[in-house]
């Protein structure tokens, strides 16, 4: 097996396995209790269960999309109604998630291929003449590529992110989206980079008379249809994923464009007819990909068709539109999410150790260095003058240090473009709304541009050491040493993720609350009673009304399964509000949620 597969594979399954660790450790005790929201889709699933009546969206609790509550309920049918069943979805999504920054960070940096002048016609007909052009690492043994190394990076940081842990541990639905459009969009480049890098082969090498034909696989189709099908289950995630067409728009657009202005054709003869091949794939992929998306939301689309109401939810009540200062709010909305970032992150216990940034400081660190080199590559692109020389654009946008960097500078603009696109995009939910900004739960869909722009700092921030550091005498033990710096410090990211999370956060009271794990107790002290004693709970705490019941409720109802009046009778447990309270029978057992 070749070293450099091997190695690139043990660091991926080693990130996949801490990442696997934080997030089902203690998955029993850690969140504690189970918040209203929770099990409101608890109950949802097991009513789904018991009728067979699985919905593509459930209108109570202000509307949610149904994807996430009928997976919760295969969960709940092989373990039962306990808090933990419900959230082992989201420790799924979440660890696909750090699996998929990987490959769309590897997919965005992808080193430069051969130079289109040295292929000859039999090169530009072979699919599999593609050799990414690796460099050592410390002379030992084996080869990771440069975009290896900020997909691998980038995906650690994610696996060990306070915010990313915390919410692949709660039963929200929001943690479907970041996973969904991260896969979608890799096996959208995917698609289209294999178009994008057909449009750049010269065929000056052959004969006028000959054909002209794009490399292709057996199942070119494969990978448009199943990325619109990928992005389009994210429509089932979550409200915020549906600013996302304006992020593809932006995809489709630069590639359409580069397709056309990168076409190296030196036959001007038949330049005509090679653009308008090449344009041809281009839109069919785009029609596979956009009729797949269709399909997969047709079912919600529908739905919203016949109940429009349901559409908006909860959005209208919390649009910054609504406010008389309309202006002012956006711009303290904008300055409140940015510097959640570094500087002062949610205050909801239950999406963040409240008030923290939501970036390790480190982190925080290499991501603003990754924004810088954005604003860095944009300045310094009309100075580089061989824009086809990968070691000068590596050397100016990057430092000598990454001068191995083998990508072009239009691979590196578009990833960057990219970049920045995707969290101006998943920003515009957060800032337009009016309620609790700034707000982690509701920025999900900004983690995966984050993280990779921390990981393009990271690696910068390596290869700027290793360039001041490194000297021409005792060059292999000062490159093991400083490895051994650069392991000891990811290992403290660790620790410091098991810490914040298990420690700080989880042993602090307020989470204890903010989790309602007084109702859990009290549901399961009620369903330890015998069944022949009546059972009242009175409901005096707050909440938006469920089938004439606030909210609260919830909590109870999942854990004693009596969400229904046929399971309540059942069980001989009921739920009243407060001014119903002369309506119970003596020698009933009486509890009150507060």
């Amino acid at each position: 097996m070749d070293k450099k597969f091997t190695a690139r594979c043990l660091l991926l399954i080693t990130i996949i396995i801490i990442a696997a660790f934080l997030r089902l450790y203690n998955i029993a005790g850690l969140p504690p209790g189970l918040y209203p929201d929770e099990a409101m889709n608890g109950n949802n699933a097991l009513e789904a269960l018991s009728t067979g009546n699985f919905k593509v969206f459930y209108p109570e609790n202000n509307g949610r999309e149904g994807l996430f509550i009928n997976i919760q309920a295969l969960f709940l049918a092989i373990f039962g109604n306990e808090p933990w069943a419900l959230r082992l979805p989201s420790v799924i999504f979440g660890i696909l998630t750090v699996l998929g920054i990987y490959f769309l960070a590897k997919e965005l940096f992808r080193e430069k291929n051969s130079k289109p002048e040295t292929l000859n016609s039999k090169q530009i007909q072979n699919p599999n003449f593609q050799n990414s052009k690796n460099f050592r690492i410390l002379d030992l043994g084996f080869r990771i590529s440069h975009s290896e190394k900020i997909a691998l990076l980038s995906s650690f940081f994610l696996a060990t992110s306070f915010w990313h842990i915390n919410f692949s541990r709660i039963g929200f639905r929001a943690i479907m989206a970041p996973t969904f459009l991260v896969w979608g969009i890799f096996l959208l480049l995917k698609a289209l980079n294999q178009i994008k890098n057909n449009s750049q082969f010269p065929i000056s090498n052959i004969q006028s008379n000959s054909k002209f034909q794009i490399p292709k696989s057996k199942f070119h189709w494969l990978l448009p249809l199943l990325a619109g099908a990928v992005y389009g289950l994210g429509f089932y995630s979550y409200i915020a994923y549906r600013a996302t067409p304006l992020l593809i728009f932006v995809i489709l657009l630069f590639y359409w464009i580069s397709i056309l202005r990168t076409s190296d054709v030196h036959n001007h003869n038949r330049m005509s007819d090679v653009r308008k091949l090449i344009r041809r794939k281009f839109l069919l992929s785009i029609f596979y990909f956009l009729i797949s998306t269709i399909i997969v939301v047709a079912p919600l689309g529908l739905y919203f068709l016949q109940n429009p109401q349901d559409f908006f939810g909860r959005t209208t009540q919390i649009s910054i539109f609504n406010s008389p200062t309309l202006l002012k709010n956006l711009s303290i909305n904008i300055l409140k999410t940015a510097g959640m970032f570094n500087f002062i992150g949610d205050w909801n216990w239950r999406h963040n150790y409240a008030g923290r940034p939501e970036l390790f400081w480190p982190v925080g660190i290499l991501f603003l260095i990754g924004i810088f080199l954005i604003v860095k590559s944009l300045i310094q692109k009309s100075k580089i003058k061989n824009q086809n020389d990968p070691e000068q654009i590596a050397s100016q946008l990057y430092g000598a240090g990454n001068s191995k960097f083998k990508a072009d500078t239009k691979t590196l603009h578009f990833a960057f473009c990219i970049l920045i696109s995707w969290l101006i995009v998943a920003a515009l939910p957060v800032v337009v709304s009016n309620e609790g900004i700034p707000h982690a739960l509701r920025s999900l869909l900004m983690i995966p541009p984050v993280f990779i722009l921390a990981g393009v700092g990271g690696i910068w921030f390596y290869g700027f050491i290793k360039s001041k550091v490194l000297t021409t005498s005792g060059i292999k033990l000062q490159k093991f040493f400083l490895l051994s710096i650069f392991c000891f410090l990811l290992s403290l990211f660790i620790f410091e993720a098991y810490t914040a999370y298990f420690i700080k956060w989880g042993q602090n009271p307020s989470v204890y609350g903010a989790f309602s794990a007084d109702y859990v107790k009290i549901g399961r002290e009620l369903r330890d009673l015998p069944k022949e004693l009546p059972k009242y709970v009175v409901i005096e705490a707050p909440g938006a009304d469920v089938r004439g019941i606030p909210m609260p409720a919830q909590t109870v109802m999942f854990i004693t399964g009596t969400f229904t009046p046929e399971k309540q009778k059942e069980k001989n447990i009921y739920y009243i509000l407060p001014s119903q309270i002369n309506q119970i029978p003596e020698d009933s057992y009486l509890i009150t949620l507060k």
